[in-house]
């Protein structure tokens, strides 16, 4: 179900103003498109506020709240980004939860208050609320705004980081339940939310892969690739010990030394004294801009992401792989139940060995064929398609 005509207000944890991307403003231009949209950024607290003192940030919202700044900021056709005038507590160490829970709504009442405001100002009617893993205020977002739809949307497995843990262990189930849908961006996740919410379903995620869509094959192969010895088993991205397996790239390397083993991007300082280095056929390329990295991924027979096992990756939508796909590249990865989602086209292994094993049979049977059908699969994988998925799970609720 497409979802036009409507007002939408987006609220979440990631400010419009954030200097990285986030599948949350993604999500809320692309709801722009065909609605009237209201972005909601979270407002300071008196911890942020003292501790972030003379940043753009919190400069800008002093000014909204000296009446020196507008709270109000149309940043598009059809789109509005609001700055609550309002400072809430910082509760987050209180340890008690009924007091925790009074002050919380205190925090909620100011927020809302703000935003039903906007809401008025704008004419917005009959709205559908968004909310971006916003889980202590979300817990009175719908009996105070009293949207006539309610998306809660998972993407991360927050409660599982120390800040969101201390309350949102015990809260976010409740946001869960007052939701009319969950959407999440992960099969983990949707199993998690219908614990809590039957109507929960994952929708997918949306990436911009055009940067990688070699269908013409006019991406060249990067100068410093044409010199490693073939097959090369690649990566792009960020070499932190966090989230790759560096036993897993050690036994590719050892025990096929007639592959080369190609690492692009920064290192992580277990990764910088990790015996990688002292490996004839592990080659360490460094930090590359991001719009040459196509030309390294051109450059590679198998893309890999051997990822550990943990909290920060479980449940984690890894853009990479749509990345690789886009290119038409054979993919190996770690197998995880959010990883399920990839499996008609990805090789999929649990362990070590199996790396090995999958390259071999990877190499063995890429064709034309497989290749487009990657691509094809990756480039579907739209912003547009997601929040048509997100109207997708809301109608199956309406």
């Amino acid at each position: 179900m497409k979802i036009k005509d409507r007002d939408i207000v987006v609220v979440g944890i990631q400010p419009w103003d954030l200097p990285i991307g986030s599948n949350c403003k993604n999500i809320a231009q692309e709801f722009a498109r065909e609605n009237r949209v209201l972005y909601v950024n979270q407002p300071m607290d008196r911890n942020n506020r003292r501790a972030e003192k003379g940043t753009d940030k919190i400069i800008k919202r002093e000014n909204v709240l000296k009446g020196v700044k507008p709270d109000l900021e149309e940043i598009g056709e059809n789109f509005w980004m609001l700055n609550p005038k309002t400072v809430l507590e910082s509760i987050n160490k209180i340890p008690v939860a009924p007091i925790y829970n009074f002050i919380n709504r205190i925090n909620a009442k100011r927020f809302t208050t703000q935003v039903l405001d906007a809401i008025k100002r704008l004419g917005f009617k009959d709205i559908i609320l968004f909310n971006d893993s916003s889980m202590f205020l979300g817990n009175y977002l719908k009996q105070m705004l009293l949207p006539d739809k309610y998306i809660y949307y998972i993407r991360d497995n927050l409660i599982k980081n120390p800040y969101w843990a201390k309350h949102g262990v015990r809260l976010e189930p409740i946001t869960i339940k007052s939701a009319d849908v969950v959407t999440t961006n992960s099969i983990y996740y949707a199993n998690y939310a219908k614990k809590f919410n039957p109507n929960s379903y994952m929708v997918g995620q949306g990436c911009d892969v055009s940067l990688f869509n070699d269908e013409k094959g006019d991406i060249a192969v990067a100068e410093d690739l044409k010199s490693i010895p073939k097959p090369i088993i690649g990566y792009v991205g960020f070499l932190t010990s966090r989230r790759l397996d560096i036993e897993v790239i050690a036994h590719i390397a050892t025990t096929r030394k007639d592959w080369s083993v190609v690492l692009v991007g920064p290192e992580d300082d277990v990764f910088k004294n990790s015996n990688l280095h002292n490996l004839d056929n592990v080659h360490f390329l460094g930090s590359r801009d991001p719009e040459t990295l196509p030309t390294y991924i051109k450059g590679f027979d198998i893309c890999i992401n051997p990822q550990i096992v943990n909290d920060a990756t479980i449940g984690n939508y890894p853009r990479k792989i749509d990345e690789y796909l886009a290119m038409g590249k054979p993919t190996l990865a770690t197998w995880t139940e959010a990883m399920v989602y990839f499996e008609e086209f990805t090789y999929l292994g649990k362990t070590k060995e199996d790396y090995v094993t999958l390259a071999e049979k990877a190499l063995a049977e890429d064709s034309e064929e497989l290749q487009n059908a990657r691509r094809v699969y990756a480039l579907g994988h739209s912003w547009e398609n997601n929040v048509l998925e997100i109207g997708n799970a809301l109608e199956k609720v309406l």
